[in-house]
């Protein structure tokens, strides 16, 4: 079976496991979250008295809905601040106590876990049978900095890579910065601006990216062709456009890795090619003698348009 939410995307999840757990009767239903913002330097609570249902679908049409709450790295989750929450979003007053405690050993799980976001929807009031009225964590979503996984280990040891998408599991595994996308255009780039906009003109002449992809400054020639065996295995992908702008990151060694990685699995896909840059003339060198069928592509422009061509005249 599968679960489609505005999280999962529309493709869903496989749901492999299903949690029982003992029944309550909830009364009152609402969201809380503590996320890392930007905007505020530092974590933020986000809350709403609109609990149960998608926080999205609640930002989206009942804005005002929403509550946020800076918290001051130095201090913490004071009581005023957590108090103000609690109130906000309608507890009863038997519970803005537990309601109050409840948030800040939330904060607490937060900085001990190196959490990035701690989701729970729906925080409730409610009992068990025959039971006081109290406050629960009813479900709850957590995300954690991959940047301390070396002192969360027992944390990140439960990870299941199969809940996440299986191209950014293979890349991450090769060291590649790479995030899986839905179109129908593979994009190796260097330089993670220069990538963003590869996307953007691809977008600009009609087409749709299968994927972000950043080789790095570091890159090997088997790096580039481990990347290029990722791309290539996504059945959705129709072409693959190669933007290389040699600074660090040599054209030479791009073009080695590409001729590397046609040979291994057989392209049967347009290949696009565009190289300028450390060591071009030997990198196109490389390319016109490795025997394959490459559009060359004269700069950025040039590509995309013959990328998103190429896909047009074999459909």
């Amino acid at each position: 079976d599968t679960l489609v939410t505005h999280q999962t995307g529309p493709e869903g999840q496989e749901v492999n496991t299903v949690l029982v757990n003992e029944g309550i009767t909830i009364t009152n239903e609402m969201y809380f979250a503590i996320l890392l913002d930007r905007t505020h330097n530092g974590p933020v609570i986000v809350a709403s008295s609109e609990g149960g249902m998608d926080i999205e679908e609640v930002a989206a049409t009942n804005p005002e809905k929403i509550i946020t709450q800076p918290i001051d790295i130095m201090t913490g989750l004071k009581d005023e601040d957590a108090e103000k929450v609690a109130r906000a979003l309608g507890f009863s007053e038997v519970n803005i106590a537990t309601a109050v405690k409840q948030m800040q050993n939330l904060y607490e799980l937060f900085l001990a876990t190196d959490a990035t976001q701690v989701e729970i929807n729906p925080f409730s009031e409610g009992h068990y049978e025959g039971g006081e009225p109290t406050v629960f964590c009813v479900d709850a979503k957590l995300n954690f900095d991959s940047n301390a996984e070396y002192r969360q280990q027992d944390i990140f040891a439960m990870r299941d890579v199969s809940m996440e998408d299986w191209r950014d599991v293979a890349a991450e595994k090769e060291g590649l910065n790479y995030i899986g996308l839905d179109g129908e255009i593979g994009c190796m780039v260097n330089g993670a601006g220069l990538a963003m906009a590869t996307l953007d003109i691809i977008q600009l002449h009609g087409g749709t990216a299968s994927n972000f992809l950043d080789v790095g400054g570091g890159a090997t020639a088997d790096m580039v062709a481990k990347a290029f065996n990722i791309i290539t295995s996504d059945p959705n992908v129709k072409a693959l456009l190669v933007n290389i702008f040699g600074g660090i990151m040599k054209c030479d060694v791009i073009a080695a890795g590409v001729v590397q990685a046609a040979h291994e699995v057989g392209l049967k896909i347009p290949l696009i090619v565009r190289l300028e840059g450390t060591n071009v003339d030997a990198g196109k060198k490389i390319l016109a003698e490795s025997g394959l069928d490459i559009i060359a592509a004269d700069d950025l422009d040039d590509a995309a348009i013959k990328a998103v061509a190429s896909i047009k005249v074999n459909a």
